[in-house]
């Protein structure tokens, strides 16, 4: 059987409504099997999720991505006075 592959604000969604579920009395052997992850899983979307909203979720996607642009353009920089301080030097 494949494993199905959550994203994160699905995840999100389905911890939130364990959490409900857990307030109203529920055992967290029942709430695993009705959000259909197993209680691995759960504990570990807790510890990754329990704290964050959906929206912050996908800040951390856009800061990766702009962590990479910003990596390159430095790269460039760094290259480029790379390449004129040894044309001033005069060791080309």
């Amino acid at each position: 059987m494949p494993r199905k592959r959550f994203a994160a604000e699905g995840s999100i969604n389905k911890l939130r409504e364990a959490e409900v579920r857990l307030a109203k009395g529920e055992t967290v052997a029942q709430v695993c099997k009705q959000i259909g992850v197993t209680e691995q899983t759960f504990y570990r979307w807790r510890r990754e999720y329990g704290d964050l909203r959906i929206d912050q979720t996908r800040r951390p996607k856009h800061l990766e991505q702009e962590n990479s642009w910003l990596r390159h353009v430095v790269a460039d920089f760094t290259l480029d006075k790379r390449v004129l301080q040894e044309a001033a030097e005069g060791n080309f």
